[in-house]
C-alpha cells in the first residue's frame, strides 16, 4: 500500500472515531467492546489525536504526498475528523459547570463557604495542561506509596497499596479507600483512579488502593466481603501509616462503583461480616463513578442489552430465579435509606456498558430518601472509565470530588467537635 492508501485508511478510522465518541449508541450487540474502546479513547484524548492527525497531514504535505487523489480523499475525512475532536475537546472543558452545579444543588450556592480555610486553600478549580498532555503520567511530588500489604488472607486478592503526603497532617489524614472495576472478573490495585488518589494524597489525604476476590473463582458476595474486610482493616491499622479511621470515605468505578455504593449503604451487615461481625464499617462519604447499581433491572433500562446472563454464569452463580433475594440484596438501590451517608454519583451520559438511565434511577431514589446530601454528576459524551488517566474531563472531574470530600470531611470536624 502507497503512503496515501495509509493516509486514506487512517483518516477514515480516525472519522469513524470521532464520530463514535460523539453519537451515543446502544443495542449494539457484539459490537458494544469496538465501539466502547474506539469511543473512549477518541473522547478523552481528543486534542492529542488532533495534533498527531494534523501532525501526519503536515509531513505528507511536506514530502509531497497530497496532491495524490486518494490522499486527497483521506484529507476531507481528516478535516471531518478534526472539527469533531475540536467538538469533544470544548465538550469536556465544560464537564466543570455540571460537576460545581451538582455540587451547588446537592450541598448549598455557598458550599465552598463551609470547608475550613486551610482547606478551601488546597482546592484546585483549574486544570493543568501538563497533566492532561501526559495522560499516563500519574506520579505527583509528595507522595508516598506503600505496597502490597495484606489486609486478609487470599494472598494477591487480598492486597492493598497505600498513598500518603510525606508531610504529617494534625489528626491524622482523612482516608479514601479505591474499589477497582473490571466487570468482578478482572482488574487490578494499581491500574484505576490514579489521578485521583495522587491528587487527594498531594492534598493531605491517605488512599488506599484494594484488590478483592474475583469471578469465577468466588461468587458474590466474596466480592463486598473482601471490601468489609479492608474497611475493618483500615479502621485497625491505618493509625500506623498516619491515617485517621474515624473518617473513611469510598469511591470506585464500574464493578468498583457498584461495590463501593453497596459498602456505603450496607454499614456493618453482619452477614457479609463472617469473622469479623463486630468490626466497624460504616463510611463517611462515597464517590460511585458509572456504577451497576440494580442486578434485577426493575426499571426495564436495557431488556435487549441485559447482563443478567453473564452475572448468573459468572458472577453471582445463579439465575435470578433460583435466588432472587441474593440478587435483590447485591443491588445497591435495595439499600437505599435516610442513613446513607453524602454521596457524589458520577455518570457519563454516553456510557456505552452501564447506561445513564441506572445511575439517573439510583440517584433520584437516594435523593427522595436520604438526609444526607447526594448529589448527581451527568456528564455530556463521557464514556465508561473515563476517569482511568488523565485527561480534560478527568482532571475537572478529580477537582471536583477533591471539593465534595473536602466538604464532607469539614462537616464531620465540626460534628465530631460539637459532639
Amino acid at each position: 500500500m502507497s503512503w496515501a492508501g495509509v493516509y486514506f485508511f487512517l483518516a477514515v478510522v480516525s472519522a469513524l472515531c470521532t464520530l463514535s465518541a460523539i453519537v451515543q449508541a446502544r443495542r449494539l450487540y457484539w459490537f458494544v467492546p469496538f465501539y466502547f474502546l474506539a469511543a473512549w479513547l477518541c473522547g478523552e484524548l481528543a486534542l492529542i489525536h488532533l495534533i498527531w492527525q494534523v501532525a501526519l497531514t503536515a509531513l505528507l504535505a511536506f514530502t509531497g504526498g497530497l496532491w495524490d487523489p486518494l490522499a486527497q480523499a483521506g484529507l476531507g475525512f481528516f478535516a471531518l475528523s478534526w472539527l469533531g475532536l475540536v467538538y469533544l475537546h470544548c465538550q469536556a472543558m465544560d464537564s466543570s459547570y455540571y460537576l460545581i452545579a451538582a455540587l451547588r444543588r446537592a450541598l448549598g450556592p455557598d458550599y465552598r463557604a463551609q470547608i475550613p480555610i486551610e482547606r478551601q486553600r488546597v482546592l484546585a478549580d483549574d486544570i493543568v495542561a501538563r497533566h492532561w498532555l501526559r495522560p499516563f503520567r500519574f506520579k505527583r511530588q509528595g507522595v508516598r506509596r506503600h505496597s502490597h500489604i495484606s489486609y486478609a488472607d487470599a494472598g494477591k486478592r487480598n492486597l492493598l497499596d497505600i498513598y500518603h503526603p510525606q508531610e504529617p497532617r494534625e489528626g491524622g489524614f482523612p482516608v479514601l479507600l479505591q474499589v477497582h472495576g473490571g466487570g468482578w472478573m478482572i482488574g487490578e490495585k494499581e491500574q484505576q483512579a490514579l489521578p485521583l488518589m495522587y491528587h487527594m494524597a498531594q492534598r493531605g489525604w491517605l488512599c488506599v488502593a484494594i484488590n478483592y476476590r474475583l469471578s469465577p473463582k468466588v461468587a458474590f458476595p466474596a466480592h463486598i466481603i473482601d471490601v468489609k474486610k479492608a474497611i475493618a482493616w483500615i479502621r485497625e491499622h491505618i493509625g500506623e501509616y498516619g491515617g485517621n479511621p474515624n473518617f473513611i470515605a469510598i469511591t470506585g468505578g464500574s464493578a468498583g462503583g457498584h461495590l463501593s455504593s453497596l459498602a456505603a449503604l450496607t454499614p456493618n451487615r453482619q452477614e457479609w461480616q463472617p469473622g469479623f461481625e463486630q468490626a466497624d464499617t460504616a463510611l463517611q462519604a462515597a464517590v460511585p463513578f458509572y456504577g451497576v447499581y440494580d442486578f434485577v433491572d426493575r426499571s426495564d433500562i436495557r431488556p435487549e442489552m441485559s447482563m443478567e446472563k453473564m452475572m448468573a454464569d459468572r458472577v453471582m452463580q445463579c439465575t435470578l430465579q433460583e435466588n432472587r433475594p441474593l440478587w435483590e440484596a447485591a443491588s445497591p438501590i435495595s439499600h437505599i435509606s435516610a442513613d446513607a451517608p453524602p454521596m457524589f454519583v458520577i455518570q457519563g451520559s454516553h456510557d456505552s456498558l452501564v447506561w445513564v438511565e441506572e445511575a439517573r434511577v439510583f440517584a433520584s431514589a437516594l435523593q427522595s430518601v436520604a438526609s444526607q446530601p447526594v448529589a448527581y454528576a451527568e456528564l455530556p459524551g463521557a464514556q465508561h472509565a473515563f476517569e482511568i488517566f488523565h485527561s480534560v474531563r478527568t482532571d475537572h472531574t478529580v477537582n471536583a470530588v477533591s471539593h465534595f470530600l473536602e466538604w464532607t470531611h469539614g462537616r464531620w470536624l465540626q460534628q465530631s467537635v460539637a459532639a
